[in-house]
């Protein structure tokens, strides 16, 4: 991926992106570490976080606009269902306002993985994440986490699980 600067005194960003195959996340380290140093390039392994959490926090996140879907992060939750110590590798349930008016899971998941991409960064999210499960919003969402607390959850339970 290319990304051109805003204002003209920064530089283009090349990113290498493994498309979330676990299998070329040596292959793009390895050629990032051999990137050459170019004086308006800069070169990056993997899909970084983008978002801010503060502003979500605060319920000042930008909407995510997917076909039919409108959605901020900051009104998904999530819960964990199973956590794999071989794999390190986390199931969740997310939960969405609205998830069951729409008809179209496909879009739905896509949307929420490019969400959770945003949040988490590619190799993050693909060493961390197994499967997602999408439901509706319940009404009592007391015992529910904030998406923007999953990087902070997945931290916790791998420090945890060192043995």
């Amino acid at each position: 991926m290319i990304i051109f600067p805003k204002k003209p005194t920064e530089k283009t960003e090349l990113i290498i992106t493994a498309n979330g195959n676990p299998e070329y996340f040596t292959r793009v380290t390895e050629l990032i570490k051999h990137a050459p140093v170019l004086k308006h390039w800069k070169f990056t392994a993997f899909i970084q976080p983008t978002v801010h959490i503060e502003k979500i926090m605060d319920g000042l996140d930008e909407p995510y606009v997917f076909q039919e879907i409108t959605i901020k992060t900051s009104e998904i939750k999530f819960l964990p269902l199973a956590y794999d110590e071989k794999t390190k590798k986390l199931n969740i349930i997310v939960y969405l306002k609205n998830y069951n008016i729409h008809c179209d899971t496909k879009t739905w998941n896509q949307a929420i993985y490019i969400i959770m991409q945003d949040l988490l960064g590619e190799k993050s999210l693909y060493q961390n994440i197994n499967f997602v499960q999408l439901a509706c919003l319940p009404t009592n969402t007391e015992e529910l986490i904030e998406l923007y607390d999953l990087q902070f959850y997945i931290d916790t339970i791998n420090k945890n699980d060192v043995s």
